[in-house]
């Protein structure tokens, strides 16, 4: 069996105003047939696969279960990792919490973001690997490349790659300049580094121990002394504090020399920028692409994308730009500036503005809600509430709410009475009351919640009791 392993983090800068913090692009449904998480799932999934082990932050938790649930993948074990401390501990932690269950296990490792549409070829790719890895080797997969990127890393093989076998790797080479990147496709020994890893349980762990020994111990108590919580497995916070901030490429692959890499033909994108994400969406023969309500007149190579179907996006003539509209922000940029939009981000941070990491629309475990209007002493929020979903027993310092329930039913625990309040009634919860709000329906419970009072800040919660478990 191959043990998938799903490494579920990001920092959601890269697509903004798309992709934020508080909800990166793996949740994202930016090309047709799902989330790329959920497309990722089920490519690592069929015969000779167990189900995936997902790694991800306390925060994407249970968007992970009800994504995962949605595409019909059952995860064998939703690691929680205390921070993100980049892909070499999260690997190790992979390795050591399998090699409980199986000491003798193949995991593939690969994230959650990437785009790899035939996936019964990237299955041929692994099945190809495999021989490699039974001779001890770790595998890496390299993407054949048809121009001359410069926003991916590169594998650089012994020899011209062939027939898609695995062939010894010389070495990585680091994002290099256009004039770099032509002489390397015209080598045809080099592919794009992947990102996407092979090899035995018991294979890695010796590579951790050999180049990365600093690792192994705060990682193996923090695997150790997990916990259990509602069906996730949290690693434990501190040994994890102690675990360097370390990338696999940087921690091993460039240090062993046991490595092979397996090219993979197909199509690929790690959707790195809104560069990638317009090549992927196939733009037609005037090079454009449009998303949304978004309309293009006489504009060439450009993509136009509005995420907000009350947002209408209009081009005129333009060429080579990336412009991109969500319900509170808009991104204009150079198609040729797409790896900067980064520090667009780190911009809008420094000058304090939310939309930096955070969405109008913000998910929790029984659902989501979205702020439709605020001002200085009120704001107004759409809340949408899953069937048989419960929020925490709770209460408010400093304001007041009115629930209006506009679809479905709710059953509304306010101060010692209990209720079920339908479409087009109200209750009212005075600031200081304890009070709890419950769909026992079997559709989404929408309402439209009313806030008053002096500071209307998510942190004004005192939580009673969460089947959540959230503090």
């Amino acid at each position: 069996m191959i043990y998938p392993v799903i490494l579920c983090g990001g920092s959601g800068t890269r697509l903004w105003p798309l992709s934020r913090k508080s909800y990166p692009k793996q949740f994202t449904e930016l090309v047709p047939g799902g989330t790329l998480l959920q497309a990722t799932a089920r490519r690592l999934s069929g015969a000779g696969y167990a189900a995936p082990c997902v790694l991800t932050g306390a925060e994407f938790r249970f968007i992970v279960t009800q994504q995962l649930t949605e595409a019909g993948v059952d995860p064998g074990a939703i690691l929680i990792e205390p921070e993100g401390r980049n892909t070499a501990p999260a690997i190790l932690a992979a390795a050591l919490h399998l090699a409980k269950q199986d000491p003798e296990a193949v995991m593939l490792v690969a994230p959650s973001d990437h785009v790899i549409p035939d996936a019964s070829a990237f299955r041929a790719a692994v099945a190809r690997g495999m021989g490699a890895v039974s001779a001890g080797d770790l595998v890496t997969f390299g993407i054949t490349p048809d121009r001359a990127e410069t926003g991916y890393g590169y594998l650089e093989l012994a020899g011209p790659a062939r027939d898609g076998s695995p062939g010894k790797l010389r070495g990585f080479i680091e994002k290099p300049d256009h004039a770099r990147a032509a002489e390397m496709l015209a080598a045809g020994t080099c592919l794009w580094n992947s990102g996407i890893f092979l090899f035995s349980v018991r294979d890695i762990v010796a590579a951790f121990a050999a180049h990365a020994p600093a690792l192994m111990d705060p990682v193996a108590r923090a695997v150790d002394g997990a916990t259990a919580d509602l069906g996730f497995l949290r690693l434990a916070p501190e040994p994890w504090q102690d675990a360097d901030d370390i990338s696999i490429d940087y921690a091993i692959m460039e240090k062993a020399t046991n490595i092979s890499a397996v090219p993979y033909p197909g199509h690929w994108s790690d959707l790195g920028g809104w560069d990638s994400v317009w090549r992927a969406q196939e733009p037609d023969e005037a090079g454009v692409v449009t998303h949304g309500p978004a309309t293009a007149m006489d504009c060439r190579d450009t993509l136009l994308r509005s995420e907000d179907p009350e947002v209408a996006l209009v081009g005129l003539g333009l060429e080579k730009v990336i412009a991109v509209a969500t319900s509170d922000g808009v991104l204009v940029a150079g198609m040729d500036r797409a790896q900067d939009v980064k520090s667009v981000v780190a911009r809008l941070k420094e000058k304090g503005v939310s939309q930096a990491e955070q969405f109008p629309k913000q998910h929790r475990p029984w659902g989501w809600f979205q702020s439709l209007a605020k001002g200085g002493r009120f704001q107004v929020k759409r809340i949408v509430v899953e069937p048989g979903a419960t929020l925490s027993l709770q209460s408010h310092y400093h304001r007041s709410e009115h629930w209006i329930v506009v679809e479905g039913s709710a059953r509304a625990t306010i101060g010692g009475d209990r209720s079920l309040v339908t479409e087009n009634e109200s209750v009212y919860v005075p600031a200081g009351t304890r009070h709890r709000l419950e769909n026992p329906g079997k559709v989404p419970l929408v309402l439209i919640e009313v806030q008053t009072g002096s500071y209307l800040g998510e942190d004004d919660i005192l939580r009673y009791e969460d089947v959540y478990a959230r503090p």
